[in-house]
């Protein structure tokens, strides 16, 4: 897993990865989606309302901290939204005026090796 960081971001954007992360479910949902996970089963999962769910994925999806991976089908036979986060690990520095990121990414191959787990 390689280490990355956002240092390069604007102070707006560490602004908003602050404030999402900082909204009530954002972690749990995070934590949940390691695989690819429909909005209903996060939903389920963390034990929220499903409008709650689709406000927080969509937070998460515009700071990058979590991504769409495609459609499945669902129980119910509709095709719908899988969504998998995009880091296993994140470290803010609030040493300096503005904060600064560190960021682990999940690899291609960590994604294909927990989706072959999972089947």
């Amino acid at each position: 897993m390689a280490s990355t960081s956002w240092q390069g971001k604007s102070e707006d954007h560490a602004t908003e990865v602050l404030a999402t992360l900082g909204n009530k479910y954002s972690a749990e949902i995070l934590c949940a989606a390691q695989t690819p996970t429909s909005a209903q089963e996060l939903s389920e999962e963390v034990g929220i309302p499903i409008a709650t769910c689709y406000r927080r994925i969509e937070e998460l999806v515009e700071t990058g901290l979590l991504q769409c991976e495609g459609r499945q089908l669902s129980d119910e036979g509709r095709r719908t939204n899988v969504y998998r986060r995009t880091l296993d690990e994140l470290a803010v520095d609030f040493s300096d005026p503005d904060p600064s990121f560190s960021r682990k990414e999940r690899s291609e191959a960590k994604n294909r090796l927990q989706d072959k787990m999972d089947d």
